[in-house]
């Protein structure tokens, strides 16, 4: 279920008396609907008696009552399955045998009911050994980690799984406060699932962005071009939520993948941008005319990076065909993540670069090279 309420505790008839006051609560909640508790208790039921008396009188023991009286009523499918092989075919068959249902309408019938003994006394009726009265039951007893549990469902309609789970735990929040020693109120279900998997992704988002910071740190052995390169990400993340309201489509599971490849797109055209400047400074250009000439020449191969990505998750995100739905949240983010980073590549980078990267990079291959001559005689210089 999307929603799965369980009331964990030990007193089953104060935990029903909460499971019927949250039902009722969750129920005025707007988007909620199939609220239900999946246990019920007062399911009407007859109770046989065994006079153990009358029942030793006749050669009967408790398990002959039992079991006559569940072959009668129920076949003795349970008990010993008897096959029946077609001579023709040579295909056996399940043969089950039960008392019909219209001849059990009344306890006066049913206590008409056979019962035959496991040893060779003579068979005697069911009134004769038992009594029989009408009771209520519980139809489902169901446990968590071995404590009793009860259950109240719900689903979704016309509105997020996410706004609706949140209203429930405005109305738990309340009732937490005063629920009895040794019991507690747990949200399980898809919602559960939903929020651990939100949980996930998001920390995969952080830690994607700090290793691609580190790992460029490495790469271009400086704290400040990993930095430039970043800038564009603010953009694809603003473009992600720009397009997400614009389609009412909601934040999910989908549209957080879609913000991890945006993610990655963004920055590797943003290392193109900075990669080109740094070059341009080599030549003995400042950084506005390297962050210029490589906004100019680099405009291309961003542009053609990006608009091949939004071509290809155009049909995605139209949710074209049975089921397209379910992936159309992924398209949608990457096209509006990618209609804004590659803006924010294009003039937001070039203007960090210039207010960031007043010093030329160093080329680490010609220090070092420089430094190894250096240490050597004049003559071997």
């Amino acid at each position: 279920m999307p929603i799965d309420i369980q009331i964990v505790g030990q007193n089953a008839a104060e935990n029903y008396a909460l499971a019927q006051k949250i039902r009722d609560q969750v129920t005025t909640i707007p988007g909620a609907v199939d609220v239900f508790i999946n246990q019920e208790v007062n399911t009407p039921a007859v109770q046989l008696n065994v006079d153990r008396t009358m029942a030793n009188y006749a050669g009967l023991l408790q398990r002959d009552v039992a079991n006559s009286t569940l072959i009668a009523l129920s076949s003795n499918g349970q008990v010993a399955v008897n096959q029946w092989l077609n001579p023709f075919n040579g295909v056996s068959y399940p043969l089950q045998v039960q008392t019909p249902q219209y001849r059990i309408d009344s306890f006066d019938a049913l206590q008409r009911t056979p019962i035959t003994p496991s040893s060779n006394s003579a068979t005697t009726i069911l009134g004769g050994v038992s009594t029989l009265r009408r009771t209520t039951s519980s139809t489902i007893v169901s446990h968590y980690n071995v404590q009793p549990i009860f259950d109240v469902y719900a689903n979704a309609d016309q509105r997020d799984l996410g706004g609706v789970a949140r209203d429930i735990d405005k109305v738990l929040s309340g009732i937490r406060a005063h629920l009895p020693k040794a019991t507690q109120v747990i949200v399980r279900g898809q919602v559960a699932t939903m929020r651990s998997s939100f949980t996930r992704l998001g920390v995969g988002i952080v830690f994607a962005i700090l290793l691609v910071y580190l790992l460029m740190a490495v790469n271009f052995q400086s704290w400040i071009d990993p930095f430039i390169i970043l800038m564009a990400l603010p953009g694809a993340l603003a473009g992600v939520l720009w397009m997400l309201f614009v389609t009412q489509t909601t934040l999910n599971v989908p549209s957080l993948m879609g913000t991890i490849m945006c993610i990655g797109v963004a920055t590797s055209n943003s290392i193109l941008m900075v990669v080109f400047a740094n070059d341009e400074r080599a030549t003995g250009k400042d950084q506005f005319e390297a962050a210029v000439s490589a906004g100019f020449t680099r405009i291309r191969p961003v542009c053609m990076t990006a608009l091949a990505m939004i071509i290809g998750m155009t049909p995605m995100a139209l949710a074209l065909g049975e089921g397209g739905e379910q992936n159309a949240p992924l398209g949608r983010a990457v096209i509006g993540g990618l209609l804004i980073a590659t803006l924010s590549t294009l003039f937001f980078v070039p203007v960090m670069y210039t207010l960031l990267r007043r010093e030329p990079p160093r080329d680490q291959d010609r220090v070092i090279e420089e430094e190894a001559h250096e240490g050597l005689p004049p003559e071997q210089a």
